[in-house]
Parts: C-alpha cells; sequence; structure tokens
C-alpha cells in the first residue's frame, strides 16, 4: 500500500472534503449541480425530499469544503460545482 506523501494540511484538506462527499445528500446535490451545467437559485429544495433548512445545512458543509460557490443574486443564492476544487480532489485520489 502506497503512503499518501503529504503535507499535514493537504492531509487535512483531503480529509475534509471527503468527509462532505460522505454523506448522500451531499452527493445527490453535488450531482443536481453537474446536471445543471451551471447555476442553480432555489431549485435544489424542490429536487430534494428535505426541508430548506436541512438543504442549507449540507450546502454549507459542501461550501466549507470548497466543492461548492455561492453567489448571492438578489435574495437568492446561487449556487455551482466548483469545478477546479473537484479537479485538486481527483489528483489526490490519485495519490493514493
Amino acid at each position: 500500500m502506497k503512503r499518501i506523501k503529504k503535507k499535514e494540511g493537504e492531509q487535512e484538506e483531503f480529509a475534509v472534503v471527503c468527509k462532505a462527499l460522505a454523506h448522500p445528500i451531499r452527493l445527490q446535490i453535488l450531482n443536481h449541480l453537474q446536471e445543471a451545467k451551471g447555476c442553480l437559485c432555489g431549485s435544489l429544495v424542490d429536487k430534494l425530499p428535505l426541508a430548506q433548512s436541512t438543504v442549507s445545512q449540507h450546502l454549507k458543509i459542501l461550501k466549507e469544503a470548497e466543492l461548492v460557490k455561492g453567489s448571492i443574486d438578489g435574495p437568492r443564492t446561487c449556487y455551482c460545482l466548483n469545478k477546479e476544487k473537484l479537479e485538486e480532489f481527483k489528483k489526490m485520489v490519485g495519490l493514493l
């Protein structure tokens, strides 16, 4: 088994992203954002069988892991994938 040769901060970052990806609802959110091929504003709640507050909590975790970007558009927040972070994560996984 290969060792992950990363600095301590990189290992922590990798763990944060893994934790964010470890919940099925968050994976569903990422899939919806990928299918949208852009940003979604408010329609995530319509696509998931969850309350607005629950969706918001999952989005917060994805944003903290930098997997999702959010921008304010009037009274709404629009969300889209952070493709750079996802590519970075793929490279991290490739080192395993």
